[in-house]
């Protein structure tokens, strides 16, 4: 495509989105894009914008759902070493990491370090800025506790940086609104490295045992509301293992829809109406969705 010419990035035309996400559901990317600096990062995005073309930014997809349409724009994603790599500032206990790095690596990498602070978002799946913007957590603990400053950049390839006194986090949200996150640094605590990987393998012991693993799904696919808990509504609701073609809310926990063989992504979004459905009219109560549906 002439829109992308002279420029460092890797451009696949009607690439399938499918294997680039956890649910393995869904259809083509008119593009996917993996620009190789951030140079070439905010080329991609003005040449877009100046074509009035949609631009999309894709983690590693464990928190999204793509329609069996696919999707109508340009998809990017940020894998090359400008966007993953990490360093780690051991005296002042701070490792900063672009936000393409995989957030249970780096996880692994500060217990190598022997810096607590991450260790609430063992077992939670995504790429740093995915996390960073929806203020990724669970029941241990969320990430934005520890987020010192983020680096992001505006749809017209503007950079500027954001610090911890600016930054807002709430239940799976932030006030980060730029389209691109492009690193984070996290401000972290010197420890003994033995103890942080025991924390680390108790959090992860408990949620195998409490979440479904090995199956194809998206993490939670609902808010909790406040004071509740979205999988006991569901559960509650009788809406544990029912299924929807291919898709099933798990038997093991209500808030995860799986994605079995033959499943598609209308299979997982009628079967997120039901619960839905059933939850408000059991219960008064309407769930959010956790998920993104592209």
């Amino acid at each position: 495509m002439q829109l992308f010419n002279g420029l460092n990035a890797t451009v696949k035309q009607d690439e399938p989105l499918a294997p680039h996400t956890w649910y393995r559901l869904g259809g083509p990317a008119d593009y996917l894009v993996e620009p190789e600096s951030i140079e070439d990062l905010q080329a991609v995005v003005r040449r877009c914008q100046d074509a009035s073309i949609p631009v999309y930014v894709l983690g590693s997809g464990a928190n999204l759902l793509i329609a069996d349409g696919g999707v109508r724009g340009v998809v990017i994603r940020l894998k090359a070493d400008a966007f993953t790599k990490a360093e780690v500032d051991s005296s002042a206990g701070k490792i900063s990491v672009g936000a393409g790095a995989d957030m249970g690596k780096l996880v692994l990498r500060s217990v190598h370090d022997g810096l607590g602070g991450l260790e609430p978002i063992t077992g939670i799946p995504g790429t740093v800025g995915g996390c960073v913007r929806m203020n990724a957590g669970g029941a241990f603990g969320d990430i934005g506790s520890v987020v010192d400053t983020v680096t992001v950049m505006t749809e017209e390839g503007e950079i500027f940086q954001r610090h911890r006194s600016d930054l807002v986090f709430g239940y799976r949200s932030s006030n980060i609104n730029s389209k691109f996150i492009l690193s984070a640094t996290f401000q972290l605590v010197e420890d003994d490295p033995h103890r942080i990987l025991k924390q680390t393998k108790e959090i992860w012991i408990y949620k195998r045992n409490t979440q479904p693993f090995g199956g194809r799904s998206a993490g939670c696919v609902f808010k909790n509301p406040r004071g509740m808990s979205a999988g006991a509504l569901v559960d509650k609701a009788g809406m544990k293992g029912r299924r929807v073609g291919g898709a099933q809310v798990s038997e093991k926990h209500a808030n995860f829809i799986i994605a079995h063989e033959g499943a598609t992504a209308f299979d997982v979004l009628r079967l997120i109406d039901m619960c839905r459905d059933a939850v408000a009219r059991e219960f008064g109560v309407n769930l959010e969705k956790e998920i993104d549906v592209w």
